[in-house]
């Protein structure tokens, strides 16, 4: 029990330390860039929808991994929980959970493909000076890639053990909310 509060008191600090040090390049960046001034046009509601679309996405990825905590399942849960046994043996969230480890690909690569189409849409270079956007760019790329190279069939042993402890990583999520949550709230109304 003791291992796992240090597990998860880690990703808490990991939290709090990259929710501050964003808070302060918020505060930063709100008081030195100025407003970009807000363009209605027919893409952007588009890219709006596309965005609120990768959102939920997102959020379907992540609850697998909360549902996989839940359930003791998974190396996450074995590394945050290791002594970790769930109170009742859920047979209906067991099925959930195998439904979504076999479409988690799919709904990644919709995700991928549609919080890239929001970034277009949206018109990136009126906001690539905010730091945020381009290392989120940056981390929804990253995530895509390995991602990829854990379902490819020719890639080697190697790539594939590497893709996945890069891609099943708790923090790039963590980030990625993190800096999309500061960042749309810097350039919103």
């Amino acid at each position: 029990m003791q291992q796992s509060i240090k597990n998860i008191r880690n990703i808490l600090i990991y939290t709090v330390i990259v929710s501050l040090a964003s808070l302060v390049y918020f505060i930063y960046a709100y008081t030195v860039y100025p407003a970009p001034e807000e363009r209605e046009t027919f893409l952007s509601e588009v890219g709006e929808f596309f965005g609120k679309t990768g959102l939920g996405l997102l959020g379907f990825i992540y609850f697998r991994t909360v549902l996989k905590l839940m359930l003791g399942q998974g190396r996450l849960a074995q590394r945050l929980l290791p002594d970790y046994q769930p109170p009742v043996h859920s047979s209906a969230l067991e099925r959930l959970l195998a439904w979504m480890n076999r479409t988690h690909v799919y709904f990644g690569i919709a995700a991928i493909a549609v919080i890239l189409l929001h970034i277009s849409l949206m018109d990136f270079s009126r906001y690539s000076h905010i730091l945020f956007f381009p290392v989120l760019l940056a981390l929804v790329v990253w995530q895509g890639l390995f991602g990829l190279f854990l379902t490819w069939r020719y890639s080697p042993a190697e790539l594939k053990k590497f893709s996945h402890v890069v891609h099943a990583q708790f923090i790039t999520g963590i980030a990625i909310g993190i800096f999309a949550f500061f960042g749309h709230i810097l350039i919103d109304d």
